[in-house]
């Protein structure tokens, strides 16, 4: 008599999944540079070593004048979260920089805003918002010498 063969079970494996789980305690540090020229947006990991995502207004700007514009700085916010969601970043805390030093230390705060809402809007938890500005304390000479620009 010839020997039966074993038959194999056969079970139907999970599929792996290929999104990566959303760890709920993965923080990011979310970087946002608005001045009157443009808005930088760049999304680390706790350390600040590892750069997750990136954005600027010139991705998405059709002119240089439109860099600024709150619209391209939610656009920005947009991009910038939906990539660090990916990698698998939860929660974020958003530090706020402005131009600084003797020019002027003011926030394009309209686009910084819209960055700000969008970044939430996407899914990722924003923890703290801290404003980072560099404010002299000494008061740096203003270029220009003692009489001033000469137009």
């Amino acid at each position: 008599m010839p020997k039966q063969q074993k038959s194999q079970k056969t079970t139907p494996r999970k599929k792996q999944e290929t999104k990566q789980r959303r760890d709920p305690l993965k923080i990011g540090i979310a970087y946002l540079f608005c001045h009157k020229n443009n808005t930088l947006l760049t999304i680390t990991d706790a350390t600040g070593a590892v750069t997750v995502a990136r954005a600027s207004g010139g991705l998405f700007a059709e002119a240089s004048r439109d860099e600024p514009t709150p619209w391209v700085a939610m656009l920005v916010g947009k991009h910038a979260a939906q990539r660090a969601l990916e990698v698998g970043i939860s929660k974020v805390m958003v530090k706020l920089r402005g131009r600084g030093g003797n020019r002027s230390p003011n926030i394009n705060s309209a686009a910084a805003a819209a960055a700000i809402k969008a970044i939430a809007r996407t899914g990722l938890q924003i923890i703290s918002i801290d404003d980072v500005t560099p404010i002299p304390h000494d008061s740096i000479r203003r270029p220009g010498g003692r009489r001033g620009r000469r137009v």
